[in-house]
């Protein structure tokens, strides 16, 4: 409850958060943009209509590019309806487009979006530059987290038992 409140006095709301991002991808960097939608969209989106499954982001002519996010419309957006999957185009700088463009280009890196929000009103992703795991990474990582919660666990019952 806390960081609900304190993501909500930062002038941000959470739409949709990534979960998988972390587990498929390991993240190097991290960038935040604005989102150019159809009114429609928006009230989508505040609906919390939306699916970031296969979403990644990619430059295309000097432009970021959001794809695959699936974005359902609306029954009071009937009269100017929009392509749920159409690609939609993401704001930053042009040297942050020229950046990541240079090292999407290189071997395995990959931005996907991590999660989607509104900020001061504005609908905002945050995107996130990192490189494909491979599956023995991904069953380390799994191993290595419940590791961790069994050892968590295992501490929570000493005290419980020491109290008693």
């Amino acid at each position: 409850m806390a960081k609900k409140k304190e993501a909500e006095t930062n002038g941000e709301k959470l739409i949709v958060k990534n979960k998988k991002v972390f587990f498929d991808y390991s993240i190097e960097d991290h960038y935040e943009g604005g989102l150019v939608l159809l009114g429609g969209e928006v009230k989508s989106l505040r609906s919390g209509r939306v699916e970031m499954v296969d979403a990644f982001a990619s430059v295309d002519r000097g432009e970021l590019w959001l794809k695959q996010l699936t974005i359902a419309p609306t029954e009071q957006a009937s009269a100017f309806p929009h392509e749920p999957r159409r690609p939609r185009k993401v704001l930053l700088h042009a040297r942050e487009i020229e950046q990541i463009g240079k090292r999407i280009q290189r071997e395995g890196y990959t931005l996907v979006p991590i999660r989607l929000y509104f900020k001061n009103g504005f609908v905002k992703v945050e995107l996130g530059l990192g490189k494909g795991k491979k599956s023995l990474d991904k069953r380390q990582d799994m191993a290595r987290k419940t590791a961790d919660r069994e050892a968590r666990a295992a501490i929570g019952r000493g005290r419980k038992g020491n109290a008693a």
